[in-house]
This record gives structure tokens, C-alpha cells and sequence, in this order.
């Protein structure tokens, strides 16, 4: 669990290949598509009756029905066989659907055409489910907030350069048509070569039997997801995302014609200014949570795209579009300027959202069954993506501006953010934590690669503060059950955050043994399930910063459950707003805030080994004279 950078990864046979491979299929997938659009949009008069607009729309119809219809048995197929070989055939299968789009272009047949369209919409619905479950499989769970955020930010560049690319060159005259069918073959085949080099990736599942009904398979599927409450409402979150995403991406050149007043050069612009903000804010993510899966950052990423989408429709207010103009004048205007402002930090923080869900979904996910988990995710990103355009479109026709529906969008995100939260608190917890170490302290950590990364251990710590265990969950990579002072854990502000984290409340014998006892037994049973359990063995928080004696409650409990003891020491911590002042108050005054703490953690002890005095003589070392 040792920090390192992700881009280290694209040095590596384990995800280079990888990355690659998907980056060239995303791309391929919007140079053929993008290539067909404007061939239609500029070419229906002369191939058939239908109107170029109804074209287009059967176009993103044929693409995306693939993912409604197949991804239950691409979910399948993930699981049962090797993966880097079944890539090896779904690469093989593109170069044969670009063949097939070659000849259509060449022979202006629209029948080849929206056949080699469909078939994509095959191949990207046969590659989701392996895009997304081969990761856990190679990457470790410190690198895979990181390897996300690599593919997320590869995914959308990948989109806007094929965009360009398949815009660009079908407009060559005259041979524009050849020239695409031509490029996507060529995408096709540097994408089999790379994939040569993804290493091999065994089969979840090997003794799965594929059932091939549709229909029954993705009823299967969903229901494996909801059986697990955090996934589905991750996949959830992650559809609504596509909902929004959708929304805009559709709008960008209506928009830019008639509110901009913008030429397709400037919708390209803000294409490009949107995907860049979505890469961006994809790796940031690893920084932002410290190496892990910090479900913390999905509230930051909701707030910023229902912040920014309002601000969006007031920068577009009182705009008045006077022609179509070029991108050297419409950056001439400041009014502009702000919106490219908006949508960049909407994609910015549209990556904050979105990658933390796709890792959690990966992370939380029965490995037996997570290709068709991630199936049963991409048929709901394919519904809400429709969903995204009957409501927009049914909006439009009641009147709405376009900049209105961007505001009622960003208002439905926030009424859909308070509803994931409420039923899932961990999420709006893991973000009061985030926030309490990213903007109140700045945390050094060191040694967290000690923390076992599988199976049960104890923590103990010294007790300098009420928010210690909301800074030692925030900088363990796992989940953390806390020990605390029945007091503490009743504080109205903190009783919310405690209890999300599945804290233990316990008393003294005096003031009520049952409590006590029940402490212990809990204490002992999460350890048997595996989990990690927090004591602070002082007992109270410190009145002075000096450490009290280390009282003996721990060894109760490695009596029932024995598991390794790791000693962390807080640094400080003592004098700030949240600790005890000379006087035992605390939050009184405001003192200590912005300053630079630390977490220091030491080797794992052996349960037998780990008496109150060989475990006090370990934190005190762990802290030294820095209180």
C-alpha cells in the first residue's frame, strides 16, 4: 500500500496493454460512428427518402440497443473464460466489423453501414464487462482508484480524438468515405496487436453455464446486484451519471448554434473542454484519496455538477447569438470564457463522481459474479441514456430553453444525490471525513502499508482528540470498527458519522456493565468476520497530551477473537479545536485548524505478545514529542 504515481501503470504489462486496447476500441467506436452521423447528415438526400434528422436518431438507436440486448451474456462470457483471450476475439470481431463498414462507405450503402453500426454497439457491449472486471484482477487495491482513473480519463480522450478524427477526415473530399472506412480498419488492427500483450487473466467462474436468453439472464443479473445494497446503489449513481452526461453531450451543438452563437468548430471546442475536465478530475481522484476507494469524493463530485450546471444557466442568460461564429471569436467575449469555465469543472467534477463509483462497484463485488454485475450496470447506463433523451426531448417541447433544461438537470442531480445518500449514509460520511482532513487538518501518513490489506486485526492508538477515529477511518484503506466512549459516540454533530461507521459504544462497569460487556462480545465478533476493530486503550481522551496507562479491556477480547495488534500514534492533534484544552474543554475556541497532523503507524504485534504495557511503550515511541 506503499504511495506511488498511476501513471507508473502505463509502464507496466499488467495494465499498459490493457489501457491501450480500450483506448483504441473507445476511439474507434466515435470514428466510425462520428464518420457515419455527418456522412448521413450530408449525404441522406442522395442514399434514401428518410430525413438526415431521422438518420441520426436511428443511428444512436442501432448503437446503443446492443447494450440493452447483449451485455447479460457478454457478463457471462467475462466471467467464464480467460479474459486477455476473449479480448483477442472481440478485436478480431472489430477488424471484421470495420471491413464490413469499409465496403459500405465505399459503395454508399446505408444497409452495410447501420449494419457495421450495430455490430459496434456488439463489440463495445462484448468488451464492457471484461473493460471493468479484469482490473481487480491485475491491479491492487491501493492502485485501483488510480488504474480507474486512468481508464476514465483514456475513455473520454479517447471519444473526443475519434470524434475529431472520424469528423475530420470523412469530410476529405473526394474520398473522405474511403479514407474513414480505412482509418477505423487500421484503429482496429493496432488495437488486436496491443492486446497481444495483456497477460493472461483467469476465468471467475470457468464452470458457468451460459444461458442464452436474454431476457432471463438480465433479470439474473440485476438481482445479483441487488442483493448487494452498496453496489446497486453505486450502479445507480453511475447510470444517473450517464443520464446527465447524455443530457449535455446531445445538447453541445444546438446549444452552441443557438445560444452561442457558435460554428461546429466551437462545439467541438466544448466537447473538448468538457471531456478534458471529465480527464482531469478522473486523476485527480488517486491524490484526492490517498491511494483507496474514498466513496468520500462522490458527494464532492454531486455538489460541483449541480453547483456548476446552475451557474451554466445563468452564464447563458442574456446571450445573444449574432451569426455562427468561429472559435477566435467567441473566445473574444468574456461572457464565454465562463461558461467553458463551467463545463470544465463540470467534467471535473463529473470525474470525482463517477470513477470512485466504478472502482467500489469492482471493489465490493463478488469476484464469482462481477462481469455480470458490471453487465447488469451497463444495461442500466444503456436505459438511463434513452431515458436521458425521451425526458429531454419531452422537456424541449414544454417550453424549456436548453439552458433551462440544463438547470433542471442540475436540480434533479441534487434531488437524486439527497435520495443515494439517504440510503446509503457511508457515502455522506466518508465525505465529512474526507473533508475534516483535507480542509480542517493536513495529514502526514506514514506506514499504512502495515495494515493488513485482508483478514481481521486490532488498532490502537492514542486518544488526543473527539475526531481521532474520524481521521484514522479516513486514512485506513479499509473499513474501520471503533471502540469509543459511549459520551463521544452520542455527540449530536458526530453521533450521525459514528454511527455510519458501525462504531461500538462501551461504558465502564460502573457506569453500566451490560454496555461493557456487550462492547466486548461485538468487538470480538467483527473480528471473527474478518474486520478491522479500533480501541483506544487509554480509555478517555487526554487532558494534558501526555498518554495515560493502557488499560487491559484489549486482551478480553483476543481471548474470543486472536488476531495481529498494530500500533498507530496520532501527532498533533493536542491544542486544536477538538481536543481538550488545560482547562478539559474542547470546541471552544478555534485553534489548531489548517495545521499539519500525522498518523504514524508501526509493525503488527502477536496477539500474545500485545500486553498494555508492551503496546503502550510502542504508540508512545510511534508519537515521540510531538503532541
Amino acid at each position: 500500500m506503499a504511495e506511488h504515481s498511476q501513471f507508473q501503470l502505463l509502464r507496466e504489462r499488467r495494465f499498459a496493454p490493457f489501457f491501450w486496447t480500450q483506448f483504441l476500441g473507445a476511439a474507434n467506436d466515435n470514428v466510425y460512428k462520428n464518420a457515419l452521423v455527418i456522412f448521413v447528415a450530408f449525404q441522406a438526400a442522395t442514399l434514401t427518402a428518410m430525413s438526415a434528422n431521422d438518420l441520426v436518431n436511428i443511428a444512436a438507436a442501432v448503437f446503443i440497443a446492443p447494450f440493452v440486448l447483449f451485455s447479460a451474456t457478454a457478463g457471462q462470457l467475462a466471467d467464464k473464460y480467460e479474459k486477455s483471450r476473449l479480448i483477442r476475439f472481440i478485436k478480431l470481431f472489430e477488424i471484421a466489423i470495420m471491413a464490413i463498414g469499409a465496403i459500405g462507405f465505399y459503395r454508399r450503402d446505408l444497409v452495410l453501414l447501420f449494419t457495421a453500426l450495430a455490430l459496434m454497439g456488439v463489440h463495445s457491449t462484448l468488451f464492457g464487462p471484461v473493460k471493468y472486471a479484469i482490473l481487480p484482477q491485475h491491479l491492487k487495491s491501493d492502485e485501483l482508484i488510480g488504474g480507474n482513473g486512468l481508464v476514465e480519463m483514456g475513455t473520454f480522450v479517447a471519444i473526443l480524438l475519434g470524434e475529431i478524427v472520424g469528423g475530420v477526415v470523412i469530410a476529405i473530399k473526394p474520398d473522405g468515405p474511403v479514407l474513414a472506412g480505412a482509418t477505423a480498419i487500421a484503429i482496429a488492427i493496432a488495437g488486436y496487436l496491443v492486446s497481444r500483450g495483456i497477460p493472461t487473466t483467469p476465468a471467475a467462474a470457468h464452470d458457468l453455464k451460459i444461458n442464452w436468453n436474454p431476457l432471463t439472464e438480465t433479470s439474473r443479473n440485476l438481482r445479483f446486484a441487488y442483493g448487494n445494497r452498496v453496489v446497486w446503489l453505486s450502479m445507480l449513481g453511475i447510470s444517473w451519471f450517464w443520464f446527465y452526461g447524455a443530457t449535455y453531450l446531445t445538447q453541445f451543438a444546438t446549444y452552441t448554434k443557438d445560444v452561442l452563437g457558435g460554428d461546429e468548430h466551437v462545439a467541438t471546442l466544448l466537447l473538448a473542454i468538457f471531456s478534458v475536465g471529465i480527464g482531469i478530475g478522473s486523476l485527480l481522484c488517486e491524490r484526492l484519496s490517498g491511494h483507496k476507494v474514498e466513496v468520500g469524493l462522490v458527494p464532492f463530485g454531486s455538489i460541483g455538477l449541480s453547483v456548476f450546471a446552475v451557474d451554466l444557466y445563468f452564464a447563458s442568460r442574456g446571450l445573444q447569438p449574432q451569426g455562427l461564429a468561429g472559435v477566435e471569436h467567441f473566445l473574444t467575449l468574456h461572457a464565454h470564457w465562463r461558461v467553458l469555465g463551467d463545463l470544465v469543472l463540470l467534467g471535473l467534477f463529473g470525474g470525482f463522481y463517477i470513477v470512485p463509483l466504478y472502482a467500489l462497484i469492482q471493489e465490493r463485488s463478488d469476484p464469482a459474479y462481477r462481469s455480470r454485475i458490471i453487465a447488469a450496470n451497463n444495461i442500466l447506463n444503456a436505459l438511463f441514456m434513452v431515458a436521458s433523451a425521451g425526458i429531454a426531448l419531452g422537456l424541449l417541447k414544454a417550453g424549456l430553453s436548453i439552458p433551462e433544461l440544463f438547470l433542471a438537470t442540475g436540480l434533479m442531480n441534487a434531488v437524486v444525490a439527497l435520495y443515494i445518500y439517504s440510503l446509503v449514509p457511508e457515502f455522506l460520511m466518508r465525505f465529512l471525513a474526507w473533508l475534516l482532513i483535507h480542509s480542517v487538518y493536513r495529514v502526514d501518513k506514514q506506514g499504512l502499508e502495515q495494515v493488513p490489506e485482508k483478514g481481521a486485526c486490532v488498532i490502537v492508538c492514542n486518544h488526543v482528540s473527539f475526531v481521532d477515529a474520524i481521521v484514522i477511518a479516513a486514512c485506513v484503506p479499509r473499513p474501520v470498527r471503533f471502540v469509543m466512549d459511549h459520551r463521544i459516540f452520542a455527540i449530536p454533530l458526530l453521533r450521525f458519522i459514528f454511527r455510519t461507521m458501525r462504531a461500538i459504544p462501551i461504558a465502564s462497569a460502573k457506569e453500566d456493565p451490560a454496555l461493557k460487556e456487550s462492547a466486548f462480545v461485538e468487538a470480538a465478533n467483527a473480528l471473527k468476520a474478518g474486520e478491522i476493530v479500533c480501541i483506544f486503550p487509554e480509555g478517555k481522551i487526554t487532558d494534558t497530551g501526555e498518554m495515560s496507562r493502557f488499560r487491559p479491556g484489549l486482551q478480553r477480547i483476543l481471548e474470543q477473537a486472536p488476531a495481529p495488534v498494530v500500533p498507530m500514534a496520532l501527532r498533533g492533534l493536542w491544542g486544536s479545536f477538538f481536543s481538550r484544552s488545560s482547562r478539559g474543554k474542547a470546541m471552544r475556541r478555534l485553534r489548531g485548524l489548517f495545521s499539519r497532523i500525522a498518523l504514524v503507524v508501526g509493525p503488527p504485534l502477536a496477539p500474545e505478545l500485545a500486553t498494555p504495557e508492551a503496546l503502550q511503550e510502542k504508540v508512545s515511541s510511534l508519537r515521540g514529542d510531538w503532541r
